[in-house]
């Protein structure tokens, strides 16, 4: 289990920790919250010994090897599952000790390290690493591509996925859906439902949390408070404790007031000395109640827009997509015929890759169509989000400086006191109105976007992913506000919670093409399922196809037969006639599973005689090359089978 008692620990002059004490115990899947800022990151590394406590004791099970994803960008030409192999700490020093005992000719060195590889999973983990790119929407052909041909977010990916490779006890992941959208972020809460590890997540997403974790580790005001739950359990047992706690210090303020009324009254009075005296050693023994200080709520509202064009836009035909440095078009999605109303609240899903961003981008006037027309309604004003803040921010000027040059485009008579009043309701105040963009969280430019985006007073908003870097209080701040919005929403999000909460609609970017989807959120996961297993089938129909193909090149080439009525005699030909073709192809599969049934005795054999002759360094080296080249005939022999049978089932289905 983890234990902390009394844990004190600093950043700088912060207290991030305040004698904190918490038990959690192993298998559990814990959610650890609190609001930006508030020390989360900073206990994840006090767990992994990048930050030592300043007081108190942090005990975590020796044995046990921790796993998290790395925050650094990888920089290296590896293809993209090898590097995530390099994330199974278990397979990587099994390989290192293989390679140490061949160069070192130490047979008995060798056969341990064959031992470790077996008991790593050396057999399947290539496979393994794929199913983990495949599963966070890497394709087939990335799955071998160098790490430095993805941009930032897939290389994010790569980071989760070796971090997933790692066979840990204890999983610490810090905001693992960030670089994820819908498909993917569904399919890492199946992988991690089923890990039986201890997890600790820190995440502002509330359906994320509520579907993975059973604990949660509220931290505030350096204190850590355990909860019993997932997230939703957790605000309605927060909720009741804040009112107790309440009720509590109200309780003992009248009870305070009273003693001291007493001591005012007959401390002067020597009839009443000790009373009062015993009163006033009441107070100092009393263990005072804090005040209930609950987070101040972050709120704001989108302006009423100047007017309300409609339609708002109208696609006529339209073609989306980029134009490389050659001047060649890469269309990604075509053929859109769709009007955008006013008042509409139109969530955008589709799988990473397919085109819901650059749709996006195409209407905010970033990219140009590249087919067709899109109609503007008469006074259009678009508030853009960008997925990347950085698009449409400029990180060597502060905020303030921001806002002085939109207020200039929009509305020059602004001061710059209002400005900087306007930027506190977003939490700039003070010297951070100067602070250089660059240098500010992720949540914080975020909050800067929010507040450009007020002060426009846009009638069409379109927001590619704003929840990225928001905490739980902004994010309901954001769905509250778009609620109330009184123009057109167009919304591109991974947060279930806010797509459920604002669109009343979906489009699917999918195949190419844009298309109403029919549906809610739920049935959206249930279409994605059956997409999984429609391209199950596909890779299945294809391997088998590929296996016919095989098997044509040595079969005899069959005449064509006339279609004929099915009879017991024309059943019995066929029989016949696929035993004779498979035959062959049987024998030798029969001759495999001998030759692997030796060469498994064998192995059992020279494991033994090691284990015996643990003084014959020569017969042990001698030995250990042996064992190596059984494990290479085994693995050959294995492959050889199974692409047997695979021509065999073709066969089958070619009759």
């Amino acid at each position: 289990m983890i234990t902390l008692r009394n844990i004190t620990l600093r950043r700088g002059t912060k207290v991030v920790l305040d004698d904190a004490s918490v038990t959690l115990q192993p298998g559990e899947k814990i959610g650890l919250v609190g609001r930006n800022g508030a020390g989360k990151s900073s206990l994840f590394a006090m767990l992994t010994n990048r930050l030592q406590n300043d007081k108190g004791e942090a005990e975590i099970p020796r044995q046990w090897t921790i796993g998290e994803v790395a925050q650094d960008m990888p920089e290296t030409e590896m293809p993209a599952t090898d590097y995530v192999l390099e994330g199974d700490n278990r397979l990587m020093a099994a390989r290192m000790a293989l390679d140490k005992a061949e160069a070192e000719e130490d047979g008995h060195a060798m056969a341990d390290a064959h031992a470790m590889l077996s008991d790593a999973g050396a057999f399947d983990a290539r496979p393994r690493a794929q199913a983990l790119l495949m599963g966070l929407g890497f394709k087939g052909e990335q799955v071998d591509a160098p790490v430095n041909s993805f941009s930032g977010g897939w290389r994010m990916r790569l980071q989760l996925a070796r971090a997933l490779m790692c066979p840990a006890d204890l999983m610490l992941l810090d905001e693992p859906t960030n670089h994820l959208d819908l498909d993917a972020l569904v399919w890492l809460e199946a992988w991690l439902e089923r890990y039986e590890g201890t997890l600790i997540i820190i995440s502002h997403d509330r359906e994320f949390l509520d579907a993975i974790t059973r604990v949660t580790l509220h931290l505030d005001d350096a204190k850590l408070m355990r909860y019993g739950g997932n997230y939703t359990a957790f605000e309605q047992m927060r909720a009741e404790r804040m009112v107790l706690q309440a009720a509590a210090f109200g309780k003992q303020q009248d009870r305070i007031e009273h003693l001291q009324k007493f001591i005012d009254r007959f401390k002067a009075k020597a009839s009443k000395a000790k009373q009062a005296q015993s009163r006033v050693k009441a107070l100092e023994r009393m263990e005072r109640l804090a005040p209930v200080l609950a987070a101040s709520d972050f709120s704001f509202e989108f302006r009423e827009p100047l007017n309300l064009p409609n339609p708002m836009l109208m696609f006529d035909e339209v073609a989306c997509g980029y134009e490389a440095e050659d001047g060649e078009q890469n269309i990604i999605v075509r053929g859109i015929n769709r009007s955008v109303l006013a008042g509409q609240r139109i969530g955008i899903l589709g799988a990473n890759g397919q085109g819901k961003s650059t749709v996006v981008k195409t209407v905010a006037r970033m990219n140009k169509a590249l087919g067709g027309k899109i109609t503007e309604g008469k006074g259009l004003q678009i508030g853009y989000f960008a997925q990347q803040e950085m698009d449409v921010l400029r990180p060597d000027e502060g905020p303030l400086s921001h806002m002085v040059r939109l207020a200039k485009e929009c509305s020059p008579n602004a001061r710059e006191q209002e400005l900087r009043d306007f930027l506190g309701q977003f939490r700039f105040v003070g010297a951070m109105v100067n602070q250089e963009v660059g240098s500010l969280s992720g949540g914080e430019k975020a909050r800067l976007v929010l507040a450009m985006l007020v002060w426009q007073r846009p009638n069409l908003l379109l927001l590619d992913e704003p929840t990225n870097h928001l905490d739980l209080t902004t994010r309901e701040a954001l769905s509250m506000a778009l609620n109330e919005f009184e123009g057109t929403v167009m919304l591109v999000s991974h947060d279930r919670a806010l797509l459920r909460e604002v669109c009343d609609e979906f489009w699917l970017v999918a195949k190419g093409v844009v298309a109403p989807f029919d549906g809610d959120l739920d049935d959206y996961q249930k279409w994605l399922l059956e997409q999984s297993k429609e391209a199950a089938k596909a890779a299945k129909d294809a391997a088998k196809k590929a296996a016919k193909a095989g098997f044509a090149k040595v079969a005899a080439p069959q005449a064509a037969a006339a279609p004929v009525a099915p009879d017991r005699k024309a059943s019995g030909q066929a029989r016949q006639r696929l035993a004779e073709q498979t035959k062959p192809l049987r024998r030798e599969m029969d001759g495999i599973d001998a030759k692997l049934n030796k060469l498994a005795d064998e192995r059992s054999a020279i494991e033994l005689s090691l284990a015996a002759q643990s003084n014959n360094t020569v017969q042990m080296a001698e030995l250990g090359r042996r064992l190596k080249g059984i494990h290479d005939e085994l693995e050959a022999a294995e492959q050889r089978w199974l692409a047997l049978s695979a021509q065999v089932d073709a066969v089958h289905a070619i009759e």
